[in-house]
């Protein structure tokens, strides 16, 4: 039984978010911000770990992605959320594309960055030469919805607004990523850590268990979504702290932190292009599902049929766009250099201080200018990157996104 000890701490950190939500409890903002917040990572590592395991019963590339969307739920509950109350409390419009833009910027400011060093300190660690991570050539295909996806929201913050449009185009994107995602090949997944203790187990219980996963863990992100996004706002103002900012980029990392570490696990082990592919996958789900998603979630909340953005709003998002072109443009070529994960990293981390709209209009004219250069030096990647969709057969590398292409130790 010690090997399920992992399992046994992420359901007893669940169960208080949802017996409080059950009971009707009402907690101090930042108790509450602890409880519903640790609920909400507590169920994105039950989603990710039950997802992982049910590859073992589910074949096609279709599942695979369709598992891949459950897995980060979490991530868009709590944005969701405020969308949808958008549309019967106007107030809450920012803080829906706060939470859009900061998941969006974490994810590839942080995360890429996150699982280049890793994967460098690994190498080291066993006595090899550090060096860049090395993506597979089927990582084009999401290259190519991403740098997509970035051109078109480019558009967004001329409209000043996050329309019913724009949820058609974007969705559409992400509908023929899952199309294109679904001719792939697919290998046998290899599971690791608790996955691989849930994997292992008869084909039954197997399934009884991951369906069970996926119910509870379902059940926490609903319960905990909406007092998680209240005690953010709540908790920043009684604390004297932006609220604008908690929910931007406290609430990201905690929905984000489990993808986050696995993907860390991967790369400290050497699976470079399963671990970069984890978060390069992610990010094309967010900047085309989430963000298409936001204005639906909206009207189903009895608003109209955009939403309305303000001048912050149109910085940030702005500021996401080019941050994601320069992503793009910097691993056009299938190689995510170390200087490239610091650059990242380096200004994702200078933005904290910029509070001016000058400010960040100089930081996106920066993440423009690296997008530029880097795509002067890859420009013969651009064409088979833009032809990748088009290609008779789009095979995905290894699977399921977050397994590495060939076995690992179990953690």
């Amino acid at each position: 039984m010690a090997r399920w000890w992992k399992l046994a701490l992420v359901v007893a950190i669940a169960v208080p978010a949802l017996g409080l939500r059950i009971a009707g409890a009402h907690l101090q903002p930042i108790v509450a911000i602890a409880v519903f917040g640790g609920g909400v990572v507590a169920a994105a590592f039950l989603l990710v770990w039950a997802a992982e395991a049910a590859h073992r019963d589910i074949s096609g590339s279709l599942a695979t992605a369709i598992l891949a969307v459950i897995a980060v739920l979490p991530e868009y509950a709590v944005d969701l959320y405020f969308g949808w109350s958008a549309g019967h409390v106007p107030a809450n419009a920012q803080y829906a594309a706060a939470n859009m833009t900061g998941s969006n910027r974490l994810l590839l400011g942080l995360g890429w960055p996150f699982v280049a060093l890793l994967f460098a300190w690994g190498l080291r660690s066993r006595g090899e030469r550090p060096r860049g991570m090395q993506l597979g050539e089927r990582r084009r295909l999401d290259l190519a919805f991403l740098g997509a996806a970035s051109l078109y929201s480019l558009i967004i913050p001329f409209t000043r607004r996050l329309a019913w449009y724009d949820a058609v185009v974007l969705l559409g994107i992400f509908a023929v990523y899952l199309w294109r995602a679904a001719q792939g090949d697919r290998s046998e997944p290899h599971l690791v850590g608790v996955a691989q203790h849930i994997g292992d187990l008869p084909r039954r219980a197997r399934q009884i268990l991951v369906t069970a996963l996926f119910v509870v863990a379902a059940g926490i992100v609903l319960a905990a979504a909406e007092p998680f996004a209240h005690a953010l706002i709540e908790g920043g103002r009684r604390l004297g702290v932006d609220e604008f900012l908690l929910v931007q980029w406290l609430a990201p990392l905690a929905s984000e932190s489990p993808e986050l570490l696995v993907a860390g696990v991967l790369a400290y082990r050497g699976h470079e292009d399963a671990a970069l592919g984890t978060l390069l996958s992610s990010k094309v789900n967010q900047w085309t599902l989430l963000v298409g998603s936001l204005p639906v979630a909206f009207v189903l909340g009895g608003g109209g049929s955009s939403i309305q953005l303000d001048g912050r709003q149109i910085e940030e998002m702005v500021l996401t766009a080019v941050q994601t072109l320069m992503g793009v443009a910097l691993i056009l070529g299938l190689r995510f250099r170390r200087w490239a994960a610091w650059a990242l990293l380096g200004l994702f981390v200078v933005q904290f201080p910029i509070t001016s709209t000058e400010g960040r209009v100089l930081l996106s004219a920066a993440y423009a200018a690296v997008a530029v250069i880097a795509l002067i030096v890859n420009r013969r990647q651009l064409a088979p990157t833009l032809l990748a969709p088009f290609a008779g057969r789009a095979k995905r590398h290894g699977g399921h996104p977050y397994q590495p292409a060939e076995p690992a130790s179990a953690s």
